[in-house]
């Protein structure tokens, strides 16, 4: 679970382009919401951590919206389609988009995160058996 985290922080910081499995992009949140929720505690304790946690979530937030860019690319979906998650009711479309498989063999934006060699596929989009 840490190694989605790092790949996703340390890895693509600011990576726009390409595309992120639901694994990527689920574990990446839950340890980001666990690391918030730590510091959301010392906060609660101590003010004194208050400069922590804001210095985490400003760190964080580059690599939040990259992630969240590539899964959506991995449905095959735009990320400017990310804008709707501040449109109420409408946001559930991107938590569903979210939540979908994405779309198998390469798309217009890379290759599939599950299969980077690829399947090759035919004219009609199943795959070639050989």
């Amino acid at each position: 679970m840490i190694e989605w985290y790092l790949k996703v922080v340390r890895d693509n910081y600011a990576n726009f382009e390409g595309r992120a499995r639901r694994s990527e992009y689920w574990y990446f949140t839950l340890c980001n919401f666990i690391v918030i929720a730590i510091l959301a505690a010392l906060v609660y304790v101590s003010s004194i951590f208050t400069f922590v946690y804001g210095l985490y979530a400003l760190a964080v937030l580059v690599p939040s919206i990259g992630v969240a860019v590539r899964r959506l690319h991995d449905v095959n979906k735009s990320g400017w389609f990310y804008l709707l998650a501040f449109v109420p009711l409408v946001n559930i479309y991107i938590l569903v988009l979210f939540l979908t498989e994405g779309t198998t063999g390469p798309n217009e934006f890379g290759p599939d995160p599950k299969n980077p060699i690829g399947t090759e596929f035919n004219d009609i989009g199943r795959p070639d058996t050989f």
